[in-house]
């Protein structure tokens, strides 16, 4: 009776344990939390209560099959969250890397800034996202995958209207762009379907499901816009875009200015495929 009301001994290494243990529980929830590893997780879950209940129910034959195709599950996990395990070996790497990555993240943003510039001068459609802390791993794997240092050139060869993957988002983590060409959610709101396009809706959409931030330029008028938590703010100004990426990312955008050389050079590009695509351009304005 001393012992149960004793209850369990409890010491400092025990607690730390416990907290490593949900630790280590919620960052792999915070992995897995909207990709499709979910589901393939709960068919997992319930393929072990399968084995669990075949075991104590005395199935021999089920229990046979389980015990040789045990030592599989363990691969065949590893093949099938592949690409989670990656990542999360890749966060952790970040954690531990030493190096101050802000300065090119500050950089990277600003590229945005000056390829958006660019692409309303040239009444050139584009919709680039924003990671932040909720991950868009499920709307990168709908497009093409890049990894890609993000520069100002490889912007303004992305939305290029003759290239291949100037439909779709730009997907941007960190200061890398992650894939082209995404597919993004459409927003809901009845409202916003009367007023504005596809692109503008697939901007506002991701953000109504997502901290991202989204920039939009227009085809039509090249105006530009940004969306984040479902709202959106149309025809801001390029100072404005500046000062707006700064306070949402938390990250100084300079006030870099582009060469006059490097400018022109990606106009007479981003004018080249227009020209070519412009026997098409009035079927694909309802994008905006």
């Amino acid at each position: 009776m001393n012992q149960f009301w004793a209850g369990p001994h409890i010491t400092v290494v025990s607690v730390i344990d416990i907290l490593l243990v949900a630790a280590i529980i919620y960052q792999f929830l915070v992995l897995i939390r909207g990709t499709r590893a979910v589901p393939m997780l709960v068919g997992v879950v319930l393929l072990a209560l399968g084995f669990y209940f075949a075991r104590i129910g005395e199935l021999s034959a089920l229990n046979w099959l389980i015990s040789t195709l045990l030592p599989y599950v363990v691969f065949a996990l590893i093949v099938v969250f592949q690409p989670e395990i990656r990542n999360a070996l890749a966060d952790l790497g970040s954690l531990v890397s030493l190096r101050n990555s802000s300065a090119s993240q500050a950089g990277a943003y600003d590229d945005i800034v000056l390829a958006t510039n660019l692409f309303s001068q040239n009444q050139t459609g584009a919709l680039v996202v924003i990671e932040r802390e909720i991950g868009l791993r499920t709307f990168i794997e709908s497009g093409v995958p890049l990894d890609a240092r993000m520069t100002y050139e490889l912007l303004a060869t992305l939305f290029r209207p003759s290239g291949p993957l100037h439909d779709g988002a730009v997907i941007v983590r960190k200061d890398r762009i992650a894939a082209a060409a995404c597919f993004l959610p459409l927003s809901m709101n009845p409202v916003l379907s009367i007023q504005m396009g596809t692109r503008h809706r697939a901007g506002i959409g991701i953000t109504e499901e997502t901290d991202a931030v989204a920039v939009i330029v227009s085809e039509e008028t090249g105006s530009i816009s940004l969306a984040v938590g479902g709202e959106i703010e149309r025809d801001i100004s390029i100072e404005l875009l500046r000062e707006r990426l700064s306070t949402l990312l938390g990250r100084y955008v300079g006030a870099a200015t582009l060469p006059t050389m490097h400018r022109e050079d990606e106009a007479a590009v981003i004018n080249t495929g227009i020209a070519e695509d412009d026997s098409s351009a009035e079927g694909v304005a309802h994008h905006d």
